[in-house]
C-alpha cells in the first residue's frame, strides 16, 4: 500500500494554523500579507519535516500554468541518430523549471490525434510538434489549441505557428566549398538527388535545400556540377548502388553525398574499383551520424545540430507562450540553426592531371 500523500491541511496542522495561512506562506505571499516570521518559519519547518509537495495539478488549474510541454513526435522519441534533440528540449525546459511530456505517434494520424488531446486535457503550457527527417507536414488542427512550435518540419500551407530548421541551405554551401577550398573545380558529382531541383526525394526539405546551397557555392566559383546519381532512399545499400553505376562510365574527382549512409555506399563502391579516399576521390557529406566516424578514412561531414535544435524549439516555444496573441494571423517565421562543418579526413586536393603523350 502507497504511503498518504501529505497535504496542506497536514503541514496546517502541524504548524498550528488555518490552512489559507499555510498557503500564503507557501506560495511566498506571507510578508506580502503581513504574516508574521514566527508563524512563516514554523509554516516552512512542518512543510519541510513533512516532506511536503504541492500538487501540481490544483496549482495548475489555479493559476492557468502547468508548467509542462508537450512534446510530440513522428520517430524522434526513439531514433538514435536525432536523440540528443530530446536531449537539447529536456534540458532547456527543465533549466525554466518545466517537464517535457514525450509522445510518438510512428507516423499514425490517429495515434496523434489522440496524443495531441491527451496532451491538451493535461494542460500543457505549450507544444513542440517534431519529425525525424527535414520534411513538409499537414498540421492537425488540435496543435494550435495552445501555443505551439514546429521542430524539423515545414507547414505544407500559411500557418501562424513558428518553424525550428537546420540550415540545410547554409549546409549545402559549406559542402560545397569545402572541395572548392581544397581545390576542386571538375569532376564533382553528386549521390543521392540532383543534378537538378525536381531530381529529390518527395517531401524531403532537406534534399531540395541542401541542393539549392551546393549549386549556390559551385555557381559562384564558376564550376558546374558534372553529374549525379538519385537513391530511392538513403541508405548504403543505394549509395553503393548509385556510386558503382557512375563509376561504370565516368571517373570522378570528389562526391557530394546527401547523407552518411549513401556515403557509407559510396566508399564501397569505390574501394570496388581500386579508388582511394581522398587520394583518388574525395568525399564529403551531412548529418554526421556516428558511421562518419567509424568508416576509414573519418569522413567529413555536415552535422545535424540535433541538440541545438531541441533547445532552440523550446526557447521559441516560450517566446509563444510570452507573446501578444493579437497577431496570431501573421505567417509563423523559421529559425534556422547552423550546421557545422566536421572535417575529418576524406578531403583532399585532387591529384594532378596526367601528361599528355
Amino acid at each position: 500500500m502507497s504511503p498518504r500523500r501529505v497535504t496542506l491541511a497536514d503541514v496546517a496542522k502541524a504548524a498550528g494554523v488555518s490552512r489559507t495561512t499555510a498557503s500564503l506562506v507557501l506560495s511566498g505571499r506571507g510578508r506580502e500579507l503581513r504574516i508574521s516570521q514566527d508563524v512563516e518559519q514554523r509554516v516552512l519547518r512542518a512543510a519541510e519535516e513533512l516532506q511536503y509537495r504541492p500538487n501540481i495539478v490544483s496549482v495548475g488549474l489555479r493559476t492557468g500554468i502547468s508548467r509542462t510541454i508537450g512534446f510530440v513526435s513522428d520517430t524522434v522519441a526513439t531514433s538514435r541518430l536525432a536523440g540528443d534533440m530530446i536531449k537539447g528540449a529536456l534540458e532547456a525546459a527543465r533549466e525554466r523549471g518545466f517537464m517535457l511530456f514525450i509522445g510518438e505517434t510512428e507516423g499514425d494520424a490517429e495515434l496523434e490525434r489522440l496524443l495531441l488531446q491527451a496532451m491538451h486535457d493535461r494542460q500543457v503550457d505549450g507544444l513542440i510538434l517534431a519529425s525525424m527527417f527535414t520534411r513538409t507536414i499537414t498540421v492537425p488542427k488540435a496543435v494550435t489549441a495552445a501555443p505551439a512550435v514546429l521542430l524539423n518540419a515545414l507547414p505544407d500551407r500559411p500557418t501562424p505557428l513558428p518553424a525550428v530548421l537546420p540550415d540545410e541551405i547554409e549546409a549545402g554551401r559549406h559542402a560545397a566549398r569545402v572541395l572548392l577550398d581544397a581545390g576542386h573545380r571538375d569532376g564533382v558529382y553528386l549521390i543521392g538527388a540532383g543534378p537538378g531541383p525536381g531530381d529529390v526525394p518527395q517531401q524531403s526539405v532537406a534534399a531540395a535545400e541542401r541542393l539549392a546551397g551546393i549549386h549556390e557555392a559551385l555557381g559562384e566559383a564558376g564550376v558546374k556540377v558534372a553529374g549525379a546519381r538519385t537513391c530511392p532512399d538513403w541508405l548504403p545499400e543505394y549509395g553503393l548502388a548509385a556510386t558503382r553505376d557512375l563509376l561504370r562510365t565516368v571517373r570522378p574527382r570528389a562526391l557530394i553525398c546527401f547523407n552518411d549512409r549513401i556515403a557509407m555506399g559510396a566508399y564501397q563502391a569505390l574501394d570496388d574499383f581500386g579508388l582511394k579516399v581522398p587520394a583518388d576521390v574525395s568525399v564529403v557529406s551531412f548529418d554526421d551520424h556516428p558511421i562518419a566516424s567509424w568508416v576509414r578514412p573519418r569522413l567529413t561531414t555536415v552535422a545535424l545540430p540535433h541538440y541545438e535544435l531541441g533547445r532552440k524549439a523550446v526557447d521559441v516555444l516560450f517566446a509563444e507562450i510570452e507573446r501578444d496573441r493579437g497577431d496570431a494571423g501573421r505567417p509563423g517565421r523559421v529559425h534556422r540553426v547552423p550546421m557545422p562543418v566536421r572535417a575529418r579526413e576524406s578531403v583532399a586536393r585532387p591529384p594532378a592531371a596526367e601528361p599528355l603523350g
